[in-house]
């Protein structure tokens, strides 16, 4: 797993967008694409209304099932976006995730860049729109609706107007004349997106987006691991310097906010900081080593 330090990340994300969004003839009707694969969850987030997508958005999924009467709680969602967790956790967000690619790109517009180191109390943010917005609002409004109202998606979301209403309304005459006060909205929160995302690296990542904020709690659990080798470390700092998510994986490696980008490993001088995708296991391994030694003797 350490080959991705040597490939082109905005590459591996542009692939992986084109696949998520396969059905681009939509695009040209203006049609939503309605096949069986929109049953499965794509692991970052991408809308379910753009007219190529090939999956559902994990979050949009998971609130229109919590707590309808149709579903109560749908173990078939939670667990893909559980399995995604436990196999590379917010490496989704590094590689994965279209809007990820999006704001990458906004922020590579030449411009004076501000750091976000104290701003880190806005991280909290995307934990109350999971917390609350999603699963609690789900619970409480349990029985009042066959599916959920879909809140985070029709109300914060960027990513709907992007790759849904925007598309939809350019091939759909109709659909235009009906855009109103929610559409200004939306498009109010994807300007001030893209404005934020130039001078700031991944606002959204840090501060909203609650699919981030579900699988940072499996940064510490996952099968892939990143790993900082002490003997190697000559703790120049340099890793953390170059680290846009404000982390220092040298206090931390399987820190909330590590989105596995790799930026540190191509960084250190020494090469002290690895990744695997069986790393926890390798660990655990050694640990259950070392044990059977010390009880020998």
């Amino acid at each position: 797993m350490d080959k991705l330090r040597n490939i082109s990340r905005n590459k591996i994300q542009g692939l992986v967008a084109l696949l998520y969004n396969l059905h681009i003839p939509n695009f040209f009707k203006g049609k939503i694409y309605n096949g069986s694969t929109k049953k499965v969850c794509l692991p970052g987030l991408n809308c379910y209304s753009c007219p190529g997508a090939a999956g559902s958005c994990p979050i949009g999924s998971m609130q229109a099932v919590m707590g309808s009467k149709k579903y109560r709680f749908s173990y078939y969602v939670f667990g893909m976006m559980a399995f995604f967790g436990v196999m590379v956790a917010r490496l989704i967000c590094g590689f994965l995730c279209p809007m990820g690619l999006f704001q990458d790109l906004l922020n590579k517009i030449p411009t004076k860049k501000v750091s976000t180191k104290k701003l880190k109390p806005l991280r909290l943010i995307k934990y109350i729109i999971l917390f609350s917005l999603i699963l609690a609002l789900g619970l409480v409004m349990r029985d009042r609706y066959e599916v959920i109202p879909p809140y985070f998606c029709k109300y914060i979301c960027p990513q709907g107007i992007i790759q849904g209403a925007i598309p939809l309304a350019i091939k759909n005459p109709s659909l235009r004349l009906g855009l109103g006060k929610l559409f200004n909205l939306k498009l109010g929160i994807l300007i001030t997106t893209i404005m934020l995302s130039i001078i700031f690296y991944r606002p959204f990542c840090k501060w909203i987006c609650p699919l981030g904020a579900f699988y940072s709690f499996f940064n510490k659990y996952s099968f892939y691991q990143m790993k900082v080798d002490e003997n190697k470390c000559i703790d120049c700092g340099k890793c953390a310097r170059v680290c846009k998510m404000d982390v220092d994986i040298r206090k931390n490696n399987a820190h909330l906010e590590c989105i596995r980008c790799h930026e540190c490993t191509k960084a250190c001088p020494t090469k002290a900081i690895s990744s695997s995708l069986l790393q926890r296991r390798e660990n655990e391994k050694d640990k259950q080593i070392l044990f059977t030694n010390s009880s020998r003797s």
